[in-house]
């Protein structure tokens, strides 16, 4: 079986692809289209800052996982040298919950690199985001 086959750009694909290639990143890719991609992560006791907040680092591995399951979905395969050229978040409020979820949009495509936008929240506050992103992922020659 070929990678190409094994890893077909859809959430199981990618979800596959990070059992074999990524163990143990605790994210997982739950939708995946063409201009956008959802990812989650479930909130273990050892990820939380005092109050009960989730990690700053845990919100950003997250936002960047959304991002490259995106990648994915924009160029139509699962690249696992997709690589994330920058990446900068705001945190706009603690994030407190018991899943960690990431929506990423895209804001351009080219050639060569992929920008997108990424809003963090837990829960069902959706609609309060707890940290926005925005990144750049670079493509393989």
């Amino acid at each position: 079986m070929t990678t190409e086959a094994r890893w077909e750009p859809t959430p199981g694909g990618v979800n596959r692809m990070l059992e074999e290639a990524f163990p143990g990143t605790g994210n997982t890719c739950v939708s995946l289209g063409a201009d956008r991609a959802l990812a989650r992560r479930d909130v273990e006791p050892g990820v939380l800052r005092p109050g009960g907040y989730v990690s700053g680092p845990v919100q950003f591995g997250l936002a960047d996982a959304a991002l490259w399951y995106l990648v994915f979905g924009v160029i139509g395969r699962v690249e696992p040298m997709a690589l994330t050229s920058e990446l900068s978040i705001r945190f706009l409020r603690p994030a407190q919950g018991t899943t960690l979820w990431g929506e990423a949009s895209l804001e351009s495509a080219g050639r060569r690199s992929i920008v997108g936008s990424v809003r963090v929240w837990a829960d069902d506050a959706r609609d309060r985001p707890s940290s926005v992103a925005q990144g750049t992922y670079v493509l393989p020659r």
